[in-house]
């Protein structure tokens, strides 16, 4: 059995769905519906069962589930980046992600969990994933804090000889509808475009960068999904690792993409940012990817324009949305 806790979540159902393009249905899902609308990602998958994170974790700590377990998907976290309630952000990130990597250690389960390209901070330290930097790194927000806090844990303990983190950063792609304002710009703007045919995006409030031209580094979700189940299949990879396309595109180049899939016209509106987060606000992120790949990963990403292209026309512009 497969467990993927935030199995009802963005990247959570992605890598259920890519299971199910493998063959595997013996999936466990965890996650915690709640009253949203993640219930939605599932209704495509084929899965075996579902579990509230809270009730699958009691099961874990009694030993009623160890011998089934072939891996562990960990994708579920609180991963606003606006979360003010620190103490929770300690038990769901940290604590929750920590109890499961020590079960894994224990029997020899193999272990994947995110991380986030948010641990990085404000970039000023770069954004390379060599273990020997990654105490100096400085998070911008207590969601990144978080996922820091579990990141040198796992150095600290050497669990990172034995499992695998991923820092994630602009993923983009289909079953992120539920997110509200967490969605990509790819999304938004789809969904604006669509309205009013103009895209709003915010104006710089740096001198050395234009309006629009504020940079990150997108990576579509699918390309995202080989790279999981590369480090499935070997498991003699591990350790922590950056997971991007090692280029950053601007906002502005986001906006052509989306508008040439959708064959609409440009039309941007710069808006002011709201000053609540310009001072944490990420002017630039690039992943340095040199460790995975020189690591033999064969995945070769998707360009920007390419994954927005799929993105759009394969599930935005269509009846059902989702991955199936």
């Amino acid at each position: 059995m497969y467990v993927v806790t935030g199995g009802a979540g963005f990247i959570g159902s992605a890598l259920a769905w890519k299971l199910n393009q493998q063959g595997i249905t013996d999936v466990l899902i965890v996650d915690d519906l709640g009253r949203g609308e993640k219930w939605k990602n599932l209704v495509n998958l084929h899965y075996a069962d579902y579990l509230h994170k809270t009730t699958f974790l009691q099961l874990l700590e009694q030993g009623k589930l160890g011998t089934e377990i072939k891996a562990i998907l960990h994708m579920g976290a609180c991963s606003s980046t606006t979360e003010a309630d620190a103490e929770y952000l300690m038990e769901n990130n940290y604590r929750y992600t920590k109890i499961l990597a020590q079960f894994c250690l224990r029997h020899d389960i193999r272990f994947i969990y995110a991380s986030s390209a948010a641990t990085y901070g404000d970039g000023a330290r770069g954004f390379d994933d060599d273990p020997a930097l990654m105490n100096q790194l400085k998070p911008l927000n207590m969601y990144g804090y978080s996922k820091q806090l579990f990141d040198l844990w796992a150095l600290r303990s050497k669990a990172t000889n034995r499992m695998v983190g991923l820092k994630f950063f602009n993923v983009f792609g289909p079953n992120e509808y539920h997110k509200s304002e967490m969605m990509s710009v790819v999304c938004k703007a789809f969904r604006q475009i669509g309205e009013s045919g103009r895209l709003r995006l915010f104006k710089s409030h740096r001198p050395d960068y234009r309006d629009g031209e504020q940079q990150r580094d997108f990576i579509y979700i699918k390309d995202c999904l080989d790279v999981v189940w590369w480090l499935l299949e070997h498991r003699d990879i591990n350790g922590i690792f950056n997971l991007g396309r090692g280029e950053a595109k601007s906002w502005n180049d986001l906006a052509a993409a989306v508008f040439t899939a959708m064959g609409r016209p440009m039309d941007i509106e710069y808006i002011d940012m709201p000053e609540t987060i310009r001072e944490k606000y990420q002017y630039f992120t690039m992943a340095e990817m040199k460790r995975l790949q020189s690591l033999g990963c064969p995945t070769t990403f998707r360009s920007l324009e390419d994954g927005v292209t799929d993105y759009v026309r394969t599930y935005l512009m269509t009846e059902d949305p989702y991955l199936a």
